[in-house]
Formats: structure tokens, sequence, C-alpha cells
């Protein structure tokens, strides 16, 4: 069964167009990722889901029923977490869970349960008590997430939760989400890393300008690239006649440390494994680069991931 269908969904802001008939379907207990470059619609269309705007055209599907933002039992199904903190910074952390909790109804043993597991869930037991503006961005993060949590929805919206955070913090964040993917959580998480989505999601869009490029899983993104995207060797391992017979297999660049070749269409990486040992090439001389989702982008788009 699928847990969110967007149709043809446009939306505009003015005279810039946000959204331009993007369609999106995320299965139940998927890990899906909206990847794409700052400016291409991710938030926006968060903020359609969750109901805090409408879409000027399309149709959105929650669990199978339109999506009605005045329907609250639609609201509580959803578990949001912005891309900015959205957080009591005065209060404590396990005083905002409390509040967040209230607001969807909870109260009494359930709360407190509810706000255990939240703590319990972003490993901020020890600072349950502290005061959130003494928390470091990643923790502020951790507990943004644990917020959108706190009433067991049936859909998480992660609007790029590592956003200026450290490697530590961005790593603890990974493996709170790991385990709610473990735990079958239908999750939307939206970046703009690819290294992000190629770790986390079971299925990825690539979004950009308001539309879906493309979208499947890993594997399926790249089976249309060649399945090498440059070969280095390092200059000090060639002598001058071997570094101009590279050009038998593509075209040559001078890195700062390496001949790069990118493979023509004929390229066959056991060919030039078996041209490498012929003229006595180490293993550790040579370096394999295998297609990424930043070079699938490029031939979509032609413009870097990260503008």
């Amino acid at each position: 069964m699928t847990a969110l269908v967007a149709q043809g969904l446009r939306k505009s802001f003015g005279a810039v167009t946000a959204l331009d008939g993007l369609d999106v379907e995320v299965e139940q207990g998927a890990f899906f990722g909206l990847l794409g470059p700052n400016g291409a619609g991710k938030s926006t269309f968060m903020s359609l889901v969750t109901g805090y705007q409408q879409a000027d055209q399309g149709q959105l599907v929650l669990f199978g029923k339109p999506v009605d933002p005045a329907n609250a039992d639609q609201k509580r199904a959803i578990g949001f977490a912005p891309q900015h903190i959205a957080l009591y910074k005065d209060l404590s952390a396990a005083a905002n869970l409390s509040l967040f909790g209230r607001l969807y109804g909870l109260a009494g043993r359930e709360l407190d349960r509810q706000v255990d597991a939240a703590l319990e869930l972003a490993r901020l037991e020890d600072r349950r008590d502290d005061p959130v503006k003494t928390f470091s961005g990643g923790m502020m993060r951790r507990l943004n997430i644990a917020a959108a949590l706190i009433h067991s929805p049936r859909l998480l919206l992660c609007d790029e939760p590592t956003v200026g955070v450290d490697p530590q913090s961005r790593n603890a964040i990974f493996e709170t989400l790991t385990t709610l993917k473990d735990q079958g959580m239908t999750v939307v998480y939206s970046t703009h890393y690819m290294e992000e989505a190629e770790r986390l999601c079971d299925r990825i869009a690539i979004i950009d300008q308001g539309r879906i490029l493309r979208q499947d899983d890993l594997d399926g993104l790249l089976s249309d690239l060649p399945p090498v995207s440059a070969v280095r060797v390092r200059h000090d391992a060639l002598d001058e006649a071997q570094a101009g017979a590279l050009s038998r297999f593509g075209a040559v660049a001078h890195g700062p440390r390496a001949l790069v070749v990118t493979p023509q269409d004929t390229f066959r990486l056991s060919h030039f494994y078996a041209w490498a040992e012929g003229e006595g090439l180490d293993a550790r001389d040579v370096q394999v680069d295998r297609p990424t989702l930043e070079n699938l982008f490029l031939q979509l788009t032609g413009r870097e991931l990260r503008e």
C-alpha cells in the first residue's frame, strides 16, 4: 500500500514556480529520499503534505485519502521535523516534548512514556532537564526529530535535518533515523547531500526546479550510467610511453597527482587491467571511480548538485 502519492503538484509564489507538475509515490515502510539543490522545491513539497500550504494544482493522497488541511486525523498521522529548529529554547528537552505531546492530545502515563522513548531515541536522556539553549546544533536537530515523533505518526517528514551540524552529530542523526527505518517507519527525507541519500534511502527521487527528474532505487538510478566514470593512474607510476598509451582508453586529463582517464564508449575495465598488468603497474597505482548520484545529477541538469 502507498503511504503518499503526489500527482501533478504545482505551486507558485508570485512569479516564482516552486513546484512544476511534481509526481511522487512513496510506499509504506519506505525510506524515501528527495535529493536536490537548495531551491529545488523540497521544502515546498513538505509544506503541502503537512497542509501548511495548499497546491495551486494537482492532488495529494495520504494513506489512501486526499489530503485535507482541515482533517485533524490526517495531521496526527504526520510527524514533521522542519529545516529550521522548531523548539522553545528556554524550556528543557523533556518540557518541549511534553508540550508537543499535549498538543497532540497525549496525557498522563502515555505522555510520560512517549517523552521517555523520544529522549532515548534521540540519545538525550542525560540532558532531559537541561534548557535547549545549552544544546549543540546537532543535539537540537535530534530533539527536533524526537518532537516530530512524540505522537507516534505513521509518516515522518525530515527536511534537511543535518544542515549545519558537525560530522559526529550527523552520524548520531543517521543512527536515529536508521533505527526508525528498521522499525518500519515511513520516512520522506530531503537533502542536498548525495552521500546521505546513498546511505539512508531505499528509493531516491532527484528533484530540480520543482520537477522530479528521475526516481528509483540507487542501482536503478545508476544503471543508465557507464559502470566506470573515471580511472586515475599515479603520475610517478608511468613512464612517458605508458602515459601516452592511456589515450587508447579515453580522454586523458592531468590531475595534481594522477592522470585521469574518462572512459570512451568501448571501454572495458578488464582490458584496462590486462594492459596495466602487462605494463607492470601495481594495483595501488590505479583508482577506479564508480558512477555516483552526482554524476547522474550532472547528466540530467548540467549543473552541480550543491549549487
